[in-house]
């Protein structure tokens, strides 16, 4: 008989806040921009919490870091908080954010771990591409000066190369992180 482990069980729970952890960290290190989106590497923490967790743990995770942020905690990138932070610039791209947890989460069960493998980068991305999508398309809305077009052919230069190398990278590193957790609760 196998029991099935609760969504809220201790151990999910600390995972989720440990990774919700992880992400304000990871949301600091940040380049400033005069288009006043940053450059990040958020899309990493983000990719690697739903790469490691699963979707459930990690769209809680996600959901809960954004929640804790747009309560005013300085834990947006550049220690920024509150709800002004969703509604400006860089909103769309954090509210994009879960739509990426899940999509990394999937794991795919097909016979051949390197079809697996692909099909994770490829979820990946396209989590990355409605992250880049969402948040072009709030950018656009409140900039005065740039179009979506405009916008998103800025990303597809400033952005969006290396947001796939790191969203690969982080397929790659959470699928190890991933390996190692299941060996320790074996």
């Amino acid at each position: 008989m196998t029991t099935k482990t609760s969504l809220f069980s201790t151990y999910n729970l600390v995972l989720t806040g440990m990774f919700a952890a992880v992400l304000a960290v990871i949301s600091q290190i940040s380049i400033p921009m005069p288009t006043g989106v940053p450059i990040t590497i958020q899309v990493f923490g983000i990719a690697l919490t739903g790469i490691v967790l699963g979707w459930k743990l990690g769209l809680s995770a996600t959901i809960a870091y954004i929640l804790l942020g747009a309560v005013g905690l300085p834990i947006f990138s550049n220690f920024q908080g509150g709800v002004h932070v969703l509604t400006g610039m860089t909103g769309g791209y954090i509210l994009g954010w879960p739509v990426m947890a899940v999509l990394c989460g999937i794991r795919p069960k097909t016979a051949n771990p390197k079809i697996n493998l692909l099909l994770c980068v490829v979820l990946a991305v396209a989590g990355l591409m409605v992250v880049e999508f969402t948040g072009a398309l709030q950018w656009s809305f409140l900039a005065n000066d740039m179009s979506l077009k405009a916008i998103l052919v800025y990303s597809f230069v400033a952005f969006i190369p290396k947001d796939i190398v790191i969203t690969i990278l982080a397929v790659f590193i959470g699928k190890r992180i991933q390996k190692s957790l299941s060996r320790y609760l074996a």
